[in-house]
């Protein structure tokens, strides 16, 4: 197994983790990459371009990154704020008025960044084809009865928050949230990073799939829990029919699909892409311009919602969109903010450290919140950095 790419000197055991998730941890094909002050110290990448082929995995490959995106979709709306078009503490329905129906009238903007908004799930699944359409989508949250009163509970809006998100976008800036992204986030911040896949980078995209754990993963957990077995297993539970708010699964691997732009779930990046993304966040990148203000990465970042999660039945924290640091998803440090992708990739940045972390792969495993292979990269990271 050939590893390419670079790492800074100090760093080299990162390698080494990243190597050891192959012969290990079952890898197909994988790239990571790390930012610190905002330059490029660990770009790596090996395997396969696609789960289930034989072409080798180059620098610029991407992959769909799952709720990875959902990281991307909170600062879209954290920069409308940081430039006063859009009020955290304002109802929903001010900018959405259809939103107010089923008892929602006092909903905040910022309920939905923080999954308190209480529809996680939709009494009508959709279909992957009018998961796509971003009109029915909105109509179907906006008619949706919350499950539990809005702001009191918080539970991962795991499909609807594709919906919350990218339709107040819309409404805010009158543009679909996909191209705001591409003209105000991507492009500043030079990142591979798109939300509704353009025709030209499909050539760049592996498929994915989904990977078993190997027999002997190192020790590391590989079942969970039996309550949150139970709860997936149940057709009837919150976790159950908030994954399925879209109804098949869709066909991550289907061109239509890669070309909608799904907040929640379908966002496609490079390693680099996703940790240059997070780098612009907190700093400056190569020279470039920082996205957030200092005051918005602290707003990012601080605490809205903590405990047992209604849906994923562990305990989870969120600050405005983003997962933080605690046992369900370990990031570098308790001041790290970012995001992972069901059963993948990972994307964070942690700004006392000032660095930024990418992880794509092609091979999604049953994990949620925490991947191993994510996770032995995170440690090694960590553990490079406490030895300089």
């Amino acid at each position: 197994m050939d590893v390419n790419g670079t790492v800074a000197e100090g760093f080299e055991p990162v390698r080494e983790a990243f190597l050891r998730n192959f012969e290990q941890l079952g890898e197909r094909g994988a790239a990571l990459a790390v930012y610190r002050d905002g330059h490029r110290i660990v770009d790596l990448w090996g395997g396969t371009k696609n789960v289930d082929g034989q072409a080798p995995w180059e620098r610029d490959t991407a992959q769909i990154v799952r709720s990875a995106t959902k990281g991307v979709a909170a600062a879209v709306l954290l920069l409308l704020h940081q430039r006063g078009e859009l009020d955290l503490d304002a109802p929903v329905g001010e900018y959405w008025p259809e939103f107010k129906a089923a008892g929602k009238e006092g909903t905040l903007v910022w309920h939905l960044l923080a999954h308190r908004a209480g529809v996680p799930v939709l009494d009508r699944p959709l279909t992957p084809g009018q998961a796509a359409d971003p009109e029915l989508g909105a109509a179907a949250v906006a008619a949706q009865a919350p499950v539990w009163e809005p702001g009191t509970d918080h539970g991962y809006h795991a499909q609807t928050y594709s919906w919350l998100t990218g339709e107040l976008a819309r409404r805010v800036t009158g543009r679909p949230v996909g191209a705001w992204l591409a003209d105000e986030i991507a492009g500043p911040a030079g990142a591979d990073l798109w939300l509704g896949l353009p025709d030209g980078q499909a050539a760049r995209v592996g498929r994915v799939g989904p990977v078993d754990a190997p027999e002997a993963a190192g020790g590391l957990r590989t079942r969970p829990k039996r309550s949150v077995a139970e709860a997936y297993d149940d057709p009837g539970s919150l976790t159950r029919r908030a994954f399925a708010a879209i109804t098949p699964l869709p066909d991550e691997n289907d061109p239509a699909y890669r070309a909608a732009a799904l907040p929640a779930s379908n966002g496609i990046a490079t390693a680099d892409g996703l940790a240059r993304f997070y780098a612009a966040l907190i700093g400056e990148v190569d020279g470039g311009r920082r996205l957030f203000t200092p005051r918005t990465v602290e707003l990012a970042r601080g605490e809205r919602s903590a405990g047992p999660d209604r849906v994923l039945v562990v305990s989870t924290r969120f600050g405005l969109g983003h997962m933080l640091h605690g046992a369900a998803s370990p990031l570098l440090s308790p001041g790290s903010l970012g995001h992972p992708g069901r059963g993948g990739a990972l994307g964070f940045a942690d700004p006392e450290s000032g660095l930024a972390f990418g992880y794509v792969t092609n091979g999604f495993r049953q994990s949620v919140t925490a991947d191993p292979r994510a996770q032995a990269l995170v440690r090694a990271v960590r553990a490079a950095l406490a030895g300089e």
